[in-house]
Order: C-alpha cells, then sequence, then structure tokens
C-alpha cells in the first residue's frame, strides 16, 4: 500500500470528470487500499480519487471512529434523495476550512463494491453527506461550490496565503 498525494484546491485537476470504471481488477482493489491508506494517514472520513489525481469513479468512506467500517464504491450513482441535512463540512482538498453546506439527509445508491459485486444502499446522516460530497468530486465539484463567491474568494485568499508561508518555512538558510 502507498499514501498518495491529495491535490489541493485551487488546482485544476479537481475539477475533471471521473470516467466510469469498466472492471473491478486488481488495479483498482489497489487504488482502493492505497486510497484508504491515504484517507486514514491524512487524517479524512472520505476520499475520492479525483483528489488522488485518479479519474475514475472510486470513493472511500469510514465515518467510523475506530476505523473499521471502511466503504469502497466503484460507480456509485445516487438514485434517491431525501430529506435536508445542514452540517459543516471540510475536505482534505481544501485544509483547514469549514462551511455550512445543505444536502439530502437520506440517499439511495447503487455502485459496485471493492469485490465488483453489484450493490444498493441507503444512508442518511453523516454517511449520506459524506458519499454525496465524494460523489461531487467525481463530477469536477467542490463543497465550496456550494458557498457564496465572496466566501469562495476568501477561501482562495486564505489558501494561498497559507501556502506562501509553507514555502518560506520550508526553504534553508546557509
Amino acid at each position: 500500500m502507498a499514501i498518495l498525494d491529495i491535490l489541493h484546491f485551487p488546482d485544476e485537476r479537481l475539477r475533471r470528470k471521473a470516467k466510469t470504471v469498466a472492471q473491478v481488477d486488481d488495479r483498482i482493489r489497489q487504488l482502493i487500499d492505497d486510497m484508504f491508506e491515504t484517507m486514514y494517514d491524512a487524517p479524512g472520513i472520505g476520499l475520492a480519487a479525483v483528489q488522488v489525481n485518479v479519474f475514475e469513479r472510486v470513493i472511500v468512506v469510514d465515518i467510523s471512529e475506530d476505523r473499521t467500517q471502511p466503504l469502497a464504491l466503484v460507480n456509485p450513482e445516487i438514485t434517491r434523495l431525501d430529506g435536508v441535512e445542514e452540517m459543516d463540512e471540510g475536505c482534505l482538498s481544501v485544509p483547514g476550512i469549514f462551511e455550512k453546506v445543505k444536502r439530502a439527509d437520506a440517499i439511495t445508491l447503487k455502485a459496485m463494491n471493492r469485490d465488483g459485486v453489484q450493490i444498493e444502499m441507503d444512508a442518511d446522516g453523516l454517511l449520506a453527506v459524506c458519499i454525496q460530497h465524494e460523489i461531487d468530486h467525481l463530477d469536477g465539484k467542490l463543497f465550496i461550490d456550494y458557498l457564496s463567491e465572496l466566501k469562495r474568494q476568501r477561501i482562495r485568499k486564505k489558501l494561498a496565503k497559507h501556502q506562501v508561508s509553507a514555502a518560506s518555512a520550508s526553504r534553508k538558510v546557509i
């Protein structure tokens, strides 16, 4: 397994749409394993392949405190949305930023699992929100797209300032 590099906003690759996975094979299973390792290391509760510069429809999620409920979904497709939930969201690709976003409180989806078996499942609360957030990544959408333009500009400036500070701190003075 390997820890993959996570793309950060405003990287334009985060806006690319992921392609459908034709078949779950050893390569996809290895990607899933690497994505879980990357997500847990970050640490986070969800990760989409697009965030690690792989443009295929694969997401991993684990909302448990003890990392005992890993869920890998290949070609996830939401078939039902119900209710409204407003929750603070953050994102490994938009580090340090948390904002309230409205999403469906309950969903039904179909996908393939890690073994390539077609499944259908219901999710609600945090799991439903997390899955919707990760599927958005597969479609080139970020949670900040739900915010006002003013808030997005503030976030861009904050992240740019942080990147400049991090770059300065990493320079060695002789």
